[in-house]
């Protein structure tokens, strides 16, 4: 941790840098790759929607935990697809802690008082160890189209968030990408992934979001004050802004990283110790997003907004100010002009003007007046004596000469 820490601090002090801003198209391009991929799972997948948003019948089947096997998923699954109920033809079962859950569409109550005792038989269980939740259709829509208006809103509130707060519509900008960002690569793993969407995933999308906002918020913060006295620095927009995500770069890998274990852990438990549920599909979204936020805060949204400042007229015209402070700082004799023909002739430093000429000609035929020399003076301002003899060492010259003591030891 020391390197670390010395690492941390030299990036702070600006001995050394990370040119994030000089390589922000290949950090474009990579969160593009990263994007098309993601687009792409969900036009071709889709998203596994959970029975909340979709509607329909799910049947949980209560069994000791050594009967909780792909094996017996595959039989349900079997059994209620030729139970002969054309709803139930795409059913999906899966593990979820002590049970097998078994989804179809909306069915009847006389069809799914079948499928309870198709069930029932194809475990040898009891139809009371069978539980049913039913779904409307048009509730799912409803909590489907809540939970949209509810991400919009969001992200509305927090576009307006950022400009007030840094008085910058560039930044609310940037920011709002970098948002969409990480939604976009959020989404797009859950289609990948073919995990289910569910309630709890929406609000992990939110709490995700919030970190992403955060980290962005932070950076934002560093850069604003980096560019306070933009006028009198002699760095670039872009320098400056550069040395704000590497004043932060270590906090936010550190934050990251603390963060990121316990999601981690969350969706280990929820993956292989507690099957499909809530636990699961919160603990995914909050280990994308919170990966997703950090990248994007670092390599999307600052570059994005550097970008972005170096269109504005005040601030270009003072980077080429800055580059030529930086340029003279560098070599004082780069502005001065090299030889060439066709340069103009100017007068030689010291030459006469020609309209003086004449008076300079008189004056050099005029017989000089005898000037006294002052005589050197020494101390008081006595005449200092030629010297009689060359000066010669004398017989003092080996004598020990006194040397600086302390006060308390003068006068002994």
């Amino acid at each position: 941790m020391g390197k670390f820490s010395r690492l941390g601090n030299s990036l702070y002090e600006g001995d050394v840098s990370i040119d994030f801003m000089g390589r922000k198209w290949l950090w474009y391009s990579i969160s593009g790759v990263i994007l098309i991929a993601a687009l792409g799972g969900l036009l071709f997948r889709g998203l596994n929607l959970g029975i909340e948003f979709e509607g329909g019948s799910q049947y949980a089947i209560s069994l000791p935990s050594s009967q909780i096997t792909q094996d017996n998923v595959a039989k349900v699954r079997t059994a209620v697809e030729n139970s002969g109920i054309k709803a139930a033809s795409t059913a999906t079962a899966i593990t979820a802690g002590k049970t097998i859950q078994v989804t179809t569409e909306d069915l009847t109550n006389a069809d799914s008082n079948k499928i309870v005792s198709v069930l029932a038989k194809t475990m040898d269980v009891s139809e009371q160890k069978v539980s049913i939740q039913q779904v409307g259709a048009s509730w799912g829509r409803d909590v489907a189209t809540r939970a949209i208006e509810g991400l919009i809103i969001f992200l509305i509130l927090v576009v307006l968030f950022i400009a007030g707060y840094f008085r910058e519509w560039k930044m609310a900008l940037a920011a709002f990408v970098a948002l969409l960002h990480d939604l976009a690569i959020t989404i797009g793993i859950y289609a990948l992934s073919g995990f289910q969407v569910t309630p709890a995933t929406v609000t992990g999308v939110l709490t995700i979001l919030g970190f992403s906002l955060y980290d962005t918020v932070v950076v934002f913060d560093k850069v604003r004050e980096n560019t306070k006295d933009l006028r009198s620095s002699r760095r670039t927009y872009s320098e400056l802004a550069n040395l704000a995500v590497n004043q932060t770069l270590v906090r936010s890998i550190n934050t990251s990283f603390v963060a990121l274990l316990p999601v981690a852990a969350l969706l280990y438990v929820g993956i292989f110790s507690l099957g499909d549920g809530d636990l699961k599909d919160l603990a995914l979204a909050l280990f994308v997003g919170m990966g997703a936020g950090t990248y994007s805060s670092i390599f999307i949204a600052t570059p994005l907004l550097a970008q972005l400042k170096t269109r504005e007229k005040q601030v270009s015209e003072q980077d080429r100010r800055a580059k030529a402070r930086q340029r003279r700082d560098a070599d004082r004799y780069a502005n001065v002009p090299s030889f060439t023909e066709d340069m103009p002739i100017g007068a030689e430093p010291g030459a006469v003007p020609e309209d003086e000429a004449p008076v300079r000609e008189r004056a050099a035929f005029q017989v000089p007046t005898a000037t006294v020399r002052p005589a050197p003076a020494a101390g008081t301002g006595r005449t200092v004596p030629d010297p009689k003899a060359p000066v010669e060492q004398s017989g003092s010259a080996h004598r020990p000469q006194p040397s600086r003591q302390p006060r308390s030891k003068r006068g002994k």
